[in-house]
């Protein structure tokens, strides 16, 4: 880096101000007067050459001026041979002005960039010749910095004078602009392009300090150097200073250290491309004073590496003009505010850098997704951020095994734990705490409708009913019925008996204890009790492991399956004729389809290939299959229709389901319920019977 002893880069230095080309507009200090009682400002970015909503948006923001941060559009039929293949695809992908259709057969794999310039003329890339040829016309001023995907030579014209559009102003290091507009002269300071490290040297196919070439435009040493220049020059402390940039200080260092010499209250920048637009100032975002510093260090130290390797060469190629400039651009990498107070202390007011807290700061969105409106009024600047965001809907048509419920939330079921820590022995549940919800991937009838009983803790646990595995409570056998029926009339007696006898026996008493244990009026039972011997029963329900995970609950829930939901999209096609693989997946349109897969049931017409499931990557080609519902093959009609739900394909697919995947929904469903001759086996599986009548396997 350039030693101590480099001068100063000031407003003071006696030294003119450069000019390296004789050609160059002089800055330019015009005053533009808006409304001196009320004004609003229209910032956008990344129009994108659709240059006819700018009109638009203006009017609908009811605004009085466009501020617009990069990628304007500045092509003409000539630039088309400039831009680079790389370049041309990427402002293909991202044209408003392409239909989606012809941009999706623009872009696809089997078009070669040669296809693509022979297709796309700059009618589809940018709409600034119609501007340039006076057939759109822009209603309010518009001020402009270049972006990232910009014809250098269009920009070169324009600082030479030769296009010259009525309310277009293009703000760059050498031309600025005030705007006087609700008690308020802002100053606007423009700097465009990318920032690229390994280009800042670099200047391309441009003159002067402007650089680009093949498309791209990006920002250079000598254009911050000259920006700066222009900034002290133009000097005036009653003005507010507004920096637009494309690339963002938020994420550039050497943009913010670009803020902090041009001494600027407000900036606007784009470059980052969300959904959303962002508003802070460094104190909102940063932890404390030495984060902005890393911040700026990082981007001094990325530049000190490039300076590093070119100085020799830079210093033999300039002259005395462009040394000044560099001069200033090494005093805009070299601006770190010195740290605050000592290691720990907070910085002390007086030694504070006052951008830390009073400059603000607005990156924007796409302007197909939102603006920014300053409404300045009486001197005060207010803000309007306008954002598209993202779209959450498809949450609400989401399968409850896709939803994950959040703890503690205003939605959530589930009680706070933390006031109630776990006990080794069930508790006592009382009847105002809520039911902990089951996991998400099956919901059990039993948390709406599960007694909650008010006894002691063996006296709960045993007239729970009992649940096997698979989630269904077993009703009392027969003889266990009349064994109940007996012990209840024995116990009725047992009480006449007790209310004429003056004096109880211990044994009736203690037969009398282990009676059922009705709950409570008003509360709901689930089913008939089964009665449970208490030991057996208290140490089930302690060990067994199947506890909710969310809550330290001790009772037993359904137990779930571990698959995560999957969607699917996939088509049920019948043949009248046998077909393969190849010969379906060519039906629908071979590799442009987006077929992942193609199934065939274990089924007499799946086995001779009359049937067939079609799954695809994603909904829109499914749709698009589905289309060819009626088609032919070697002229005979093929049926295609949306698939049932894989629990009624009848073993569809092998996998966690079952071996060979063969049983089907119903027959594994009254194998779960035990009602099948073999019930379930000790793995956890159950025995059922396919369509094709053989048995088969499936896991619950």
């Amino acid at each position: 880096m350039q030693p101590t002893s480099r001068p100063a880069s000031t407003s003071t230095r006696p030294a003119a101000s450069p000019h390296p080309r004789a050609h160059l507009n002089q800055v330019n200090t015009q005053t533009k007067l808006i409304d001196t009682v009320h004004g609003r400002l229209l910032c956008i970015a990344d129009i994108r050459g659709r240059l006819s909503a700018l009109n638009d948006l203006a009017r609908e923001a009811n605004a009085k001026a466009v501020i617009h941060t990069g990628d304007f559009g500045f092509f003409d039929s000539n630039s088309l041979e400039r831009i680079n293949d790389r370049t041309l695809r990427h402002l293909t992908m991202y044209s408003p002005l392409i239909p989606t259709a012809q941009r999706t057969h623009l872009l696809s794999p089997d078009n070669t960039p040669a296809t693509i310039r022979s297709t796309v003329d700059v009618s589809l890339i940018s709409e600034f010749p119609l501007l340039l040829s006076g057939q759109i016309k822009l209603q309010v001023p518009v001020f402009t910095v270049c972006g990232a995907c910009e014809d250098v030579v269009i920009l070169e014209k324009f600082r030479t004078g030769t296009y010259a559009i009525d309310n277009l102003h293009v703000l760059d290091e050498a031309t600025t602009r005030c705007l006087d507009v609700g008690g308020v002269k802002l100053r606007l300071l423009g700097l465009g392009g990318a920032l690229v490290p390994h280009k800042m040297f670099d200047n391309g196919d441009g003159n002067a300090t402007i650089a680009g070439g093949q498309g791209t435009m990006w920002t250079t040493a000598l254009q911050i150097g000259e920006l700066v220049d222009t900034a002290q020059r133009v000097f005036d402390p009653s003005e507010t200073r507004l920096l637009v940039t494309h690339a963002s200080p938020g994420r550039e260092g050497i943009i913010a250290q670009l803020a902090l010499v041009l001494k600027a209250d407000l900036t606007i920048s784009a470059g980052l491309h969300f959904r959303y637009a962002s508003s802070y100032n460094e104190f909102s975002i940063q932890g404390d004073f030495e984060g902005f510093r890393h911040k700026l260090l990082v981007g001094k130290e990325g530049f000190d590496k490039v300076w590093e390797s070119v100085k020799t060469q830079v210093d033999a190629v300039i002259d005395e003009h462009q040394r000044i400039l560099l001069d200033k651009a090494l005093s805009v990498i070299e601006r770190i505010p010195q740290p605050q107070g000592q290691t720990g202390a907070p910085p002390t007011a007086t030694g504070e850098e006052p951008a830390w807290k009073n400059c603000w700061n607005w990156n924007l969105c796409d302007a197909a997704f939102g603006c920014l409106v300053l409404d300045i009024k009486e001197g005060r600047i207010s803000a309007e951020l306008k954002s598209q965001g993202f779209n959450y809907a498809y949450r609400r048509t989401a399968t409850p095994g896709t939803v994950v419920h959040t703890p503690n939330s205003t939605s959530s079921s589930l009680p706070n734990t933390a006031a109630n820590p776990p006990t080794k022995g069930s508790t006592p549940v009382s009847a105002e705490k809520p039911v902990s919800p089951m996991p998400r991937e099956v919901k059990s009838p039993l948390a709406a409708t599960s007694p909650i009983v008010l006894a002691t803790p063996k006296e709960e646990t045993a007239n729970l009913p009992q649940i096997k595995a698979n989630g269904a409570p077993t009703g009392p056998p027969s003889a266990e019925k009349d064994k109940q029926k007996k012990r209840e009339k024995k116990e009725k007696k047992e009480r006449t008996e007790r209310d004429t006898r003056e004096k109880d026996s211990a044994e009736e008493r203690a037969e009398a204890s282990v009676s059922p244990v009705d709950p409570p009026a008003g509360q709901l039972k689930s089913g008939k009790e089964t009665p449970v011997p208490e030991d057996v029963a208290a140490s089930d329900a302690l060990e067994a492991g199947l506890k909710s995970p969310t809550t330290d609950s001790a009772g037993t829930r359904t137990p779930t399956s571990r698959r995560t939901y999957k969607p699917s999209w996939t088509l049920f096609v019948r043949l009248q004729s046998p077909g393969n693989e190849a010969d379906v997946r060519e039906f629908f349109g071979g590799e442009q389809s987006g077929i992942i897969r193609v199934t065939y049931p274990n089924t007499q017409q799946g086995r001779i290939q009359k049937i067939a499931y079609v799954e695809f990557g994603d909904e829109e080609t499914m749709k698009s299959g589905l289309e060819k519902n009626n088609e032919k093959i070697d002229d005979l009609p093929v049926e295609v229709k949306v698939a049932t739900d894989k629990e009624d394909r009848g073993g569809l697919r092998s996998g966690p389901r079952g071996r060979g995947g063969r049983g089907g929904f119903f027959a594994r469903g009254f194998a779960a319920a035990g009602l099948t001759g073999k019930g379930r086996g000790s793995n956890g599986e159950a025995r059922g019977t396919g369509e094709n009548g053989k048995a088969g396997d499936a896991t619950a």
